[in-house]
């Protein structure tokens, strides 16, 4: 009988732990970040009223897709993350989930994801999601491993969320929701190369080849951040010109790209961990900003 009490209460502290791993396998600071992009263009291509029970479908729908995603990027990279001191403690290759296991997850939300938006959203929606599972996880992932040029693939499926959230509320792409869809692109550059630099070492071990990695000078890493910094600061004044927005988020925008590009200079000309740290948070401080005047300052 006691047994029986102590096989039951480890198995009540098993199931918590495991189902937190497969929370984990979803990225949920990812799908957080789609998700604020998502709303943020679903809301700026929507009318006076506000379709709530549509936005819900969409969140969910993309929550779904988005969680899916990182599971199969997960499953995909677990040998290379095995050997990052950064990714090592991951459920994969940790073992505290099967790759079986994370692969049937990954398919299932997935798929559920695809589903959904087609039924509750609209074909629009649901084909903009196809094109990012399928460019993510089958080019950008496996390319990691061959050319340092799959920053530039991911990028993107990686700016697909405000586009698809313009397209769940619209119906339809149009260059309003292509402007939301250029910033972010952009925006991820300097904020991968950031990354990319502060743990190149780890991506050398575990054969990712990044740009810092195969030209260790950082001289094409730095040009790329600087160009990229330039570029999107007219880039995101585009809402604005094209009457999405008022001039509120003009000045914002235009304020904070100046910032962002300050510290990518910086991160340029020193070439060291701090100031790509100093970048890394820059970046994730510019972007949920400037949504807010995105929100704040709609037409």
């Amino acid at each position: 009988m006691r047994g029986n009490t102590d096989t039951a209460a480890a198995n009540v502290g098993v199931m918590p732990s495991a189902l937190l791993d497969y929370v984990e396998l979803t990225k949920p600071s990812v799908v957080w970040l789609i998700l604020m992009s998502t709303v943020v263009g679903f809301y700026l291509g929507s009318s006076a009223t506000l379709p709530v029970a549509l936005l819900l479908h969409t969140l969910i729908a993309t929550a779904l897709l988005a969680g899916g995603t990182g599971a199969l990027n997960q499953w995909w990279e677990r040998v290379a993350d095995a050997k990052m001191r950064r990714t090592e403690n991951r459920p994969l290759p940790a073992g505290r989930i099967g790759a079986t296991g994370s692969l049937g997850f990954g398919l299932g939300i997935s798929a559920a994801g695809l589903i959904y938006l087609l039924v509750a959203v609209n074909q629009a929606a649901f084909w903009l999601g196809v094109f990012t599972l399928a460019s993510y996880v089958l080019l950008y992932t496996p390319l990691k491993y061959h050319t340092h040029q799959s920053t530039l693939i991911g990028a993107f499926p990686g700016a697909i969320p405000p586009l698809l959230g313009w397209a769940a509320v619209r119906g339809e792409v149009s260059i309003e929701g292509l402007s939301l869809y250029a910033i972010l692109f952009l925006w991820q550059f300097p904020h991968f190369y950031a990354i990319a630099w502060m743990y190149r070492d780890d991506y050398a071990k575990a054969g990712i080849r990044m740009l810092p990695v195969v030209q260790p000078d950082g001289v094409s890493t730095a040009r790329q951040i600087i160009a990229y910094g330039i570029v999107l600061i007219p880039v995101s004044l585009a809402p604005t010109i094209l009457g999405m927005t008022g001039w509120v988020y003009f000045g914002a925008a235009l304020l904070l790209g100046l910032g962002y590009l300050y510290y990518g200079v910086r991160t340029a000309r020193a070439r060291t961990v701090v100031e790509a740290r100093k970048l890394l948070q820059a970046s994730v401080i510019y972007l949920p900003v400037l949504y807010l005047f995105l929100v704040i300052s709609k037409q």
